[in-house]
This record gives structure tokens, C-alpha cells and sequence, in this order.
């Protein structure tokens, strides 16, 4: 007996240690088994939101929906924060702080799917012109898996311990929410998280699948507006004028030797002239063209130097055209990059293995971009983005064989394969936030 106490005692210890090793699976798979009985509700839902979009800074009724849905379910609510921002806080014993975040904006897109739940909403835009409204961005696929998500995590309290955090974010199309939630005191009036997670639909993904990304996953967005000047005059005597319009071609084309001649191959940058005007008539030669331009880039000191070029290019090339004064330069910052910290990025990855299986959960690329979510990384707060596929199998796989393009995100075309996408969503969220939060 003395001898085979030690082999039994250790067969213990080995059967124990996996038991434990393999408890989080199970319990991540206790808490998602509710979603089958849930998701008509969700649907609903999804269709309700899709059917009812807002402009940003405009989410009056769709944050009071996220709100009402929150109360229901025994969070502690506050609507208001930076503007139409809702923060739900659930309390369950000693253990980490998980945010989950979802963006509630829709777009001034008119919605051309053909679906019997397609949006004919209308709003006034900021100029007070009246614009369509679509969720083409997938907002309300966020939405209602965050919603999942917080229902699920909340009916199954016994399951995890800590503190949940839910963020419904305005504005996120306008890049300003996060930063307007920041500065009303999310991280100060709310328990500040010791992770973040969101989600984002994907519209060269497959339904059912999802992508991860670590370390930078999106660029920072800048907008640059440049005022170049002239001397105006008769088009038929150029030489008593200072053509702005010249100027403006020479400064265009200067421009894309900052990505092509200034930058290392190997650091991603992009420099876009979107938008340029200048003059009236035929023949009159202005005295000034304004162009617009937005720059992405990820490291913040490849984007300090883009700006630098662009500002020394600007006051050279007008110099050298004999421009009565320097240009007008202004830098619009739209949002930082975002940057998945690679060991939350990780753990979540794992957590999706096991949830969904290793052939749909896959590494995918960086992008130029760009999303407000990024702040609460640089608010100090580890962060990871999932993406989550939204095109149906078999169109993806039939995109694959031939090449032609998806209708991509903004498109009024965009439509998510809904019932994978929405099951994937919340299962996403939900794993990964029963990894991160704590054990009974």
C-alpha cells in the first residue's frame, strides 16, 4: 500500500488539474448554452434598431433602448455621459473590472438592401439638411450582441465574480464619442476597467468566423485642411496673376512623395487629398484653393513626421510659386491608433478557440481604419477589438473564387448574414468576458 499511495496520489492530482484546466470551458459553455432560447428575442431587437437608426450625437432614443435594456436586467444605469453615452454597472463580488463596449450612431446613408427591415429613417444633419439614415456601419449588429452578452453574463451571476461595465458609445462615426465619455468621467464617476473588449462586424469576413488582430489593428486618423493663395486675375493674362490652381496641382502632387520617398516601405502610411476647390469661372484665375486631406499612419511618430511634410511641403511649393502669403494649415485630430494589447489580445484569442473552434477563429490584418475605441487604450486601459465575419458562406466563398468585391462597411448595399453574425457576436463578447472576469 506504501507503495502505490504515490502513484495514486499523483493519478488524483493529474485527474484534478485537469478538471480545473478545463472548468472554463465549461462554464463558458453553461452560460452561452441560454442563447438558443434568447435570440429570437435578439432578433427582434436587430430589426427594431436596424429600422430606427440615428446620426451621431443624435442616439437620444437608441441609448434610452439600450438603457431600458440594461435596468431590466439589474444594472445600475446612467444615461448622459458625453452626450447620449449609457453606462450599466454590475456588481458581483471580488474580481477584475471587464468593459464591454458597443457604438450606437448610424449613418446619413440611404439604405438600399431590398430587405423587408431596411431602414427608411430620415434626420436632420448638422447644416439642418434633411439625410437618410442607415446603420451600414453594423452598429446594430454591436448593439444587440452587447446586449446578448450583458443578458447572458447577467443570468448567470454564480458563473464569474467581479464587476461588468457596459458602454454604450455615441458618435464613434464622428470620432469624438469616446474622448466625450472620457472627459465626462468614465473612468472617474464609473469603476475604471482593468480591460475593454468590443466587437466589430466585418464586411469581408465570413458569417460565423471571427478575426483577431494583435498589437496595432487600425490607423490614426487625421484631417488636414490646407489653404493655398494666389493672385487672382484674367485668364487670358496669367503672367499678372498667381495661379492658385497651379499651385495646388504642384502641392498635390508633392504630397504623395511623403508616403512613396520619406517614409520606410515597412511602416504603413497613407496620405489622401480627398477634396479640393478653386475657383468660379472659365476664365478667371482665383486667389486662393482649399484641399482636404486625411492621413493615416500607427506609430505616433510616423504620423508627427507625415504632418511636418505636409506643412514644409505646402509653405515650399508656395514660396516657390511667388504666393503672396503662406498657406493656412490646419490638423483636425480624428482618433488615435488602435492598438490590441497582444497579451489581453491572447487570452481572448484562446477563449474564442475554445468557443468557437480554431478553424473560425482567425489571424487577420491591420487596416487603415480608423475607430474611437482606441481611446480607452490610450486612456490606459488594456484593450482588444474582435471582428466579427458578417457575410453569408456561401456569397463569401463565392467572392473568393471570383474576385468581385463585397459590398463593403458604409455601403447601402451592406447587409450582415443576421443570424450567424448576431450568434457569433454574442458568444464573442461573452467568452471573452468570462475569460478575463473572475471564478466562483
Amino acid at each position: 500500500m506504501l507503495r502505490r499511495f504515490p502513484f495514486l496520489f499523483l493519478v488524483m492530482f493529474l485527474f484534478a488539474g485537469s478538471a480545473l484546466a478545463a472548468e472554463p470551458t465549461g462554464m463558458a459553455q453553461r452560460v452561452t448554452q441560454g442563447l438558443h432560447s434568447l435570440y429570437p428575442e435578439l432578433d427582434a431587437l436587430y430589426q427594431q434598431l436596424h429600422q430606427t437608426p440615428e446620426l451621431s450625437t443624435q442616439e437620444a432614443k437608441t441609448a434610452a433602448k439600450m438603457a431600458e435594456r440594461l435596468s431590466a436586467l439589474g444594472f445600475t444605469v446612467t444615461q448622459k455621459v458625453g452626450g447620449h453615452g449609457v453606462v450599466g454597472v454590475l456588481r458581483n463580488g471580488s474580481g477584475p473590472t471587464v468593459m464591454l463596449r458597443t457604438d450606437l450612431d448610424g449613418l446619413p446613408v440611404e439604405e438600399k438592401t431590398g430587405l423587408p427591415y431596411a431602414s427608411k429613417a430620415t434626420a436632420k444633419d448638422a447644416s439642418g439638411q434633411t439625410v437618410p439614415v442607415m446603420h451600414a456601419c453594423g452598429h446594430d449588429v454591436h448593439m444587440t450582441a452587447w446586449v446578448g452578452a450583458a443578458t447572458l453574463l447577467a443570468r448567470s451571476k454564480d458563473q464569474w465574480r467581479g464587476t461588468l461595465v457596459m458602454v454604450g458609445q455615441p458618435a464613434e462615426e464622428q470620432g469624438s464619442g469616446a474622448r466625450a465619455m472620457l472627459a465626462d468621467g468614465l473612468f472617474k464617476r464609473f469603476p475604471k476597467p482593468d480591460f475593454a473588449l468590443a466587437i466589430h462586424d466585418l464586411a469581408t469576413g465570413e458569417a460565423g468566423t471571427v478575426e483577431y488582430v494583435p498589437e496595432y489593428a487600425l490607423a490614426s486618423v487625421d484631417s488636414v485642411d490646407v489653404t493655398l493663395y494666389g493672385k487672382g486675375g484674367h485668364g487670358a493674362y496669367p503672367h499678372l496673376t498667381v495661379d492658385p490652381i497651379l499651385l495646388a496641382a504642384r502641392t498635390v502632387m508633392a504630397f504623395q512623395t511623403i508616403v512613396s520617398r520619406e517614409r520606410d516601405p515597412l511602416e504603413p502610411a497613407v496620405v489622401t487629398v480627398g477634396s479640393i476647390h478653386g475657383g468660379t469661372k472659365h476664365n478667371i484665375i482665383p486667389d486662393e484653393v482649399k484641399l482636404q486631406l486625411t492621413v493615416r499612419s500607427y506609430k505616433p511618430e510616423v504620423r508627427q513626421r507625415i504632418l511636418s511634410a505636409i506643412e514644409r511641403i505646402a509653405k515650399a511649393e508656395s514660396q516657390a510659386a511667388g504666393s503672396p502669403r503662406a498657406p493656412d494649415i490646419a490638423v483636425t485630430e480624428g482618433t488615435p491608433a488602435t492598438y490590441n494589447d497582444p497579451v489581453l489580445m491572447k487570452r481572448v484569442q484562446e477563449a474564442l478557440v475554445r468557443a468557437l473552434g480554431a478553424q473560425n477563429v482567425r489571424l487577420g490584418k491591420p487596416t487603415m481604419g480608423g475607430e474611437d475605441f482606441s481611446e480607452y487604450g490610450r486612456a490606459g486601459v488594456p484593450s482588444a477589438m474582435v471582428w466579427v465575419g458578417a457575410v453569408e458562406p456561401s456569397k463569401y466563398q463565392e467572392a473568393q473564387k471570383s474576385g468581385v468585391a463585397l459590398p463593403s462597411l458604409h455601403s447601402p448595399l451592406f447587409a450582415p448574414d443576421r443570424e450567424r453574425t448576431l450568434r457569433t457576436g454574442v458568444t464573442t463578447l461573452t467568452h471573452a468576458a468570462l475569460e478575463l472576469l473572475g471564478r466562483p
